[in-house]
């Protein structure tokens, strides 16, 4: 008796088996995969469709111009924009600084040692100046309504938040002292969960992630003096952490397959990692609290030049 052929599964779903395979190549596709042809069947390209990069693409220009879509990005933009408002109404200047607001969310570490825990989220909804936050909203809206269309709409917003903790974490382990705001430590979260899900097949950006994210990370590391090299850098490795979890590392597609209670627990787990590294590199952080005497100079995650004139002056 002859031995069971070996299980085939789905080249874009890797948690399907499947007995189907494309007449053209070969490969193995499940139901929601195949075409039929007049003669076979054939897999996503092979089907004469728009697949692949011109299909994110064409989604991502729908959700941009079209008004659909990208539902959570769109909120996030505005919470940002709320926030930033808010900072001017109680009485900041024009980059938003002067005000309790911004004393009480920005991320500084003597402040967290302190008890502040909640700066390592909020601070990543504060920005120092009306150029700050266009340059972050402007990144979020074009890379984040992409990603959103690709992964859904729960999975983003869990791995944006999860991102902008790792940012925080990473910015308190270099400059744990250098008071610090923005969004883009979670943007480069976007920017990590694109580059794994181009190794995985799906580009995002028309698979031009790898240059976008060199350009970007030159850039950090070129105004490293006004900008935050940790923040960036942290929340980049927790994109793809997060995006790795959403795969089940490996064993399935970040965007295709079901994470699971392995998937969504592994992300929260990283979060929660995010949070005790901030802490524990909080409490390294030795200086008292800034005082107007000597107000140490902020750096803001920002994904363009920065201007590095802004101060903390104190709570």
């Amino acid at each position: 008796m002859s031995a069971s052929a070996e299980p085939r599964y789905c080249y874009r779903h890797p948690d399907r088996e499947t007995r189907l395979s494309c007449s053209e190549c070969g490969r193995p596709i499940c139901t929601d995969c195949t075409t039929f042809a007049p003669v076979g069947l054939r897999c996503p390209e092979h089907s004469g469709k728009v697949q692949g990069a011109a299909r994110v693409t064409r989604t991502i220009k729908r959700a941009t111009y079209e008004g659909h879509g990208a539902v959570v990005t769109r909120i996030l933009i505005g919470i940002n924009v709320a926030v930033f408002l808010a900072e001017l109404v109680y009485g900041g200047d024009l980059y938003g600084t002067g005000n309790e607001i911004f004393f009480r969310g920005a991320l500084y570490g003597p402040a967290v040692a302190a008890g502040d825990w909640w700066r390592l989220l909020t601070a990543a909804f504060l920005h120092a100046g009306p150029f700050h936050l266009g340059m972050n909203m402007l990144a979020l809206w074009w890379l984040g309504a992409g990603l959103e269309a690709r992964i859904g709409r729960g999975r983003f917003v869990l791995l944006y938040l999860v991102s902008g903790l790792a940012g925080s974490a990473g910015a308190l382990i270099l400059t744990p002292t250098t008071p610090t705001v923005g969004a883009s430590g979670a943007i480069f979260g976007i920017l990590g969960a694109a580059l794994v899900l181009e190794r995985q097949g799906t580009p995002i950006f028309g698979g031009s992630v790898v240059g976008l994210l060199v350009i970007n990370l030159a850039i950090t590391f070129a105004f490293r003096g006004s900008i935050s090299v940790g923040g960036h850098l942290g929340g980049l490795v927790g994109g793809v952490l997060c995006t790795l979890a959403l795969s089940r590392f490996g064993r399935g597609h970040a965007a295709y397959s079901r994470p699971g209670a392995l998937g969504i627990g592994a992300i929260l787990a990283i979060g929660a990692a995010s949070v005790a590294v901030g802490l524990w590199a909080a409490d390294r952080a030795q200086p008292a609290l800034p005082s107007s005497n000597a107000p140490p100079a902020v750096a803001v995650r920002n994904d363009a030049a920065a201007r590095d004139t802004r101060v903390w002056r104190g709570a």
